[in-house]
């Protein structure tokens, strides 16, 4: 693991910039697609039909012939009354303890994200044969200037060292920053999608609770296209991709390699993070310099910014306290990297 100067811890509110859900949008979108429902034996009239798709097949018994997917119904019911009280999707999941309810909530996170792909500026939609990502309508979004800050600097001859002391810890689901990237060195360096992919190959990105598979380009199989219409059968085989914030992350290279990013950087950006206790017990490093941290708080209280600023404090050196943390609680990410332009560039 090489010591990175800057580290992007990011969150869900970063995605919404490109037109993702944030967690309370979320579960209004997944109390719908869980809302399955038919008439005349096997007409279905509400909720999503791949979810119940994928359901047929987890319900079929060993010999193959239909089995019951009444539990499963229930348990989908059982998650559409809930999320009106949720805070997240995740957060019902794990105070349920119920394996069909893990299944059908993570059914429909999986469902949902990739949809929300398909729905976003990010999207190439090839059907109307677009070839890359509309970079004019990613304006007044941070992956524009965390672009230009990047290329900044960085000659056609030394694209490989790009990302040369930049990593990222994603807490989301979604592939935006991979995609984004993939697509953006093509479009600003005039190169082909192997090269980008094999120059993404050297970034250090991290997605501690999974993702909704992997891109065609990134190799290990992946085959998961960016915003794709996942029919039930593959469904089933993405949920086991991803984990809900309190399941045990197994893999302590993964928790080890997270902890040492945090600890070693020099400049750490919050962008749309939630600042959840487990999440910040995750990352917690063993040891820890001296650095510059930079955080959203959009649409937090002042008072609770306060509380978030000595969370950021006591998750590093509790001794030295030689952290200096810019928080402002009405700035989006784009807006951060706005506020910051020229403290960024020097990072």
């Amino acid at each position: 693991m090489y010591e990175p100067k800057t580290l992007f811890v990011v969150g869900a509110g970063a995605s919404q910039e490109a037109g993702l859900p944030t967690g309370n949008e979320l579960t209004a979108t997944i109390a719908e697609k869980v809302d399955i429902k038919f008439r005349n034996y096997n007409e279905q009239y509400s909720g999503e039909l791949e979810i119940a798709a994928a359901l047929r097949f987890q319900a079929r018994n060993v010999d193959g012939t239909r089995g019951d997917i009444n539990p499963y119904l229930n348990a989908c019911w059982h998650i559409r009354d809930a999320m009106p009280q949720a805070i997240s999707i995740d957060s019902f999941i794990d105070h349920q303890g119920d394996d069909k309810i893990e299944l059908c909530g993570k059914l429909a996170i999986v469902r949902s994200i990739l949809e929300a792909e398909k729905n976003s500026l990010l999207f190439v939609d090839e059907r109307q044969d677009q070839t890359t990502i509309n970079f004019n309508a990613l304006e007044k979004t941070w992956y524009k200037i965390f672009m230009q800050i990047l290329s900044d600097g960085c000659h056609r001859k030394n694209i490989n060292q790009i990302f040369e002391g930049v990593s990222f810890i994603v807490f989301n689901y979604d592939r935006c920053i991979e995609h984004f990237l993939f697509h953006a060195l093509q479009n600003y360096y005039g190169i082909q999608s192997d090269e980008a992919a094999d120059i993404l190959q050297e970034l250090t990105i991290i997605h501690p609770y999974g993702m909704v598979g992997r891109l065609q380009w990134q190799g290990d199989g992946g085959d998961t296209r960016f915003g794709t219409n996942a029919d039930g059968e593959q469904l089933l085989s993405l949920v086991g991709q991803i984990k809900t914030y309190t399941e045990r992350i197994e893999d302590e290279k993964v928790t080890e390699a997270i902890r040492q990013l945090l600890g070693y950087a020099k400049t750490v950006m919050f962008l749309g993070f939630s600042f959840h206790g487990l999440n910040m017990k995750l990352i917690k490093p063993s040891r820890t310099s001296s650095k510059r941290v930079f955080a959203t708080a959009k649409g937090m209280s002042d008072s609770d910014c306060d509380i978030i600023v000595q969370q950021i404090v006591d998750l590093f050196d509790e001794k030295t306290r030689n952290i200096s943390v810019y928080l402002k609680n009405g700035l989006t990410c784009r807006g951060l990297f706005e506020e910051y332009l020229r403290s960024l560039s020097r990072s």
